[in-house]
């Protein structure tokens, strides 16, 4: 029975870092897509079409891996609500993701883990002791770190990935109401088909030919997407949330390796030095979180 739950803790080690990594060379892909077109507001059209890819691989998925409900499917209202909130991060992220080199981004988004407990305990009036004050304040130091106020050499744009962090954090906050882990792929269904409304929306504004090389680069982005779709759900359904969390600072990594090959991105000293601080702090609320039974 041991060897089964560390056979199945590795799996779910292993889903994280392909999750992780999938979804790096997915943004990867249309930052590179968007780069090619020459204007940055063609990344509107690119995600919309990007969209309507993505949800058709993951509603094929649905069919493959199980039965699909299609009244619970768009009868659940907690599914537009977690839709809403990606959407809003989508836009923060992917747009930050345009603006900024990616370690940066990555970095500033995995501020997630302080913001759920900075909140939760100014709002929620939950009790956050203070090793866990102290790992958020060190970590929101990390963040300034980052950013360099004495030279903010991508301005105010930083607000972008945090921004993320905040509505992925609601998003989280929503989908704990959901005790089922076999409808995820329906859920991640919803949410795709309303980012992918909510770009074409947004397209209408910002008109852009794409060209058929650019479909090229779209394509792969989302099967790229897909598939760390796909692995999310694998993961969730293989191993405690307490234990794939921590590998999610894995995306930093993947994130200076890609930004460096494709665009030249070189990590400053800062970045480097805040995102470790940022994953040490989150690290330690996350061993703290599993500590006092708030996550398993």
């Amino acid at each position: 029975m041991e060897n089964n739950y560390k056979t199945n803790h590795l799996k779910g080690i292993v889903f994280m870092l392909l999750a992780s990594l999938s979804f790096s060379i997915s943004d990867t892909f249309i930052k590179y897509a968007v780069k090619q077109t020459g204007s940055d507001l063609s990344l509107f059209n690119i995600i919309f079409v990007r969209g309507i890819f993505t949800s058709l691989l993951i509603l094929i998925s649905i069919f493959f891996f199980g039965k699909i409900n299609l009244k619970k499917l768009f009868n659940d209202k907690r599914s537009y609500m977690r839709g809403a909130f990606e959407v809003m991060a989508a836009f923060c992220f992917l747009s930050s993701l345009i603006l900024m080199p990616m370690a940066d981004v990555y970095s500033l988004l995995n501020t997630a883990p302080l913001i759920i407990t900075a909140t939760g305990a100014i709002f929620l009036k939950e009790q956050v002791g203070m090793r866990r004050w102290t790992a958020v304040i060190l970590g929101f130091i990390g963040v300034l770190i980052v950013i360099n106020p004495g030279n903010l050499k991508f301005g105010y744009f930083f607000i972008l990935p945090i921004m993320t962090a905040i509505f992925l954090t609601l998003r989280d906050v929503v989908t704990k109401g959901y005790k089922d882990s076999s409808n995820s792929l329906e859920i991640i269904f919803i949410t795709s088909l309303l980012v992918t409304i909510a770009f074409g929306m947004t397209s209408i504004f910002f008109p852009f030919h794409i060209d058929y090389n650019i479909i090229f680069y779209i394509s792969f982005s989302s099967i790229a997407l897909t598939l760390a779709y796909l692995f999310s759900v694998l993961t969730i359904l293989s191993a405690p949330i307490s234990l794939t969390s921590s590998v999610r600072y894995s995306v930093i990594v993947f994130g200076i390796v890609l930004g460096y090959v494709f665009f030249n991105e070189v990590p400053s000293m800062n970045m480097i030095v805040g995102a470790i601080i940022i994953s040490l702090s989150g690290l330690f609320v996350i061993k703290r979180q599993k500590e006092l039974g708030k996550i398993n």
